[in-house]
């Protein structure tokens, strides 16, 4: 699957559409998991991706088995007999520190979650590592929106503008 969204979907949609390959013309979005894996994208392969953006972002899939005890058995089908991605390249906070060391270009992130979100702590964590790697990261939260649908019509309207800002 993971082949699939960052290699063979980005090469099917340049054989449909005139699509860049340029770096600066390159932003991937996510809602929840999609927030994850727009994130987890951008790190892992930073010379693509001028930016990302993750709204109330899954961004540590272990935790995701103590919220919703019934995605532990989905957990352990993604990674593994621990059901933990903890320092793999699937651990948005190894991928950041490494990316940081790399030298490399980095993307910009644009974070946001709300504070009734059930996912909120988990991406203050984040937030907090993205920050104490020096990241070009903007952090938006909302007093008391919930993981839901109305949120992210609001949140995506917000990062459509933010990725405009080149």
């Amino acid at each position: 699957y993971w082949t699939f969204i960052s290699d063979e979907l980005p090469s099917i949609a340049r054989s449909f559409f005139p699509l860049s390959e340029a770096r600066e013309d390159n932003m991937v979005a996510g809602l929840s998991m999609g927030g994850y894996g727009a994130f987890k994208l951008a790190m892992t392969f930073p010379g693509r991706y001028w930016a990302a953006a993750s709204l109330s972002g899954a961004v540590d899939a272990h935790t995701i088995s103590l919220h919703i005890p019934d995605r532990k058995q989905e957990m352990i089908n993604i990674f593994g007999p621990s059901g933990r991605n903890t320092g793999s390249d699937n651990d948005l906070y190894h991928l950041a520190t490494a990316m940081a060391e790399s030298g490399a270009q980095q993307p910009r992130f644009y974070q946001c979650c709300g504070t009734a979100d059930f996912l909120y702590s988990d991406n203050r964590r984040l937030r907090d590592h993205l920050q104490s790697l020096n990241l070009d990261l903007t952090y938006e939260e909302d007093e008391g929106d919930d993981h839901e649908w109305s949120y992210w019509d609001m949140t995506i309207q917000r990062a459509l503008k933010w990725m405009r800002r080149k």
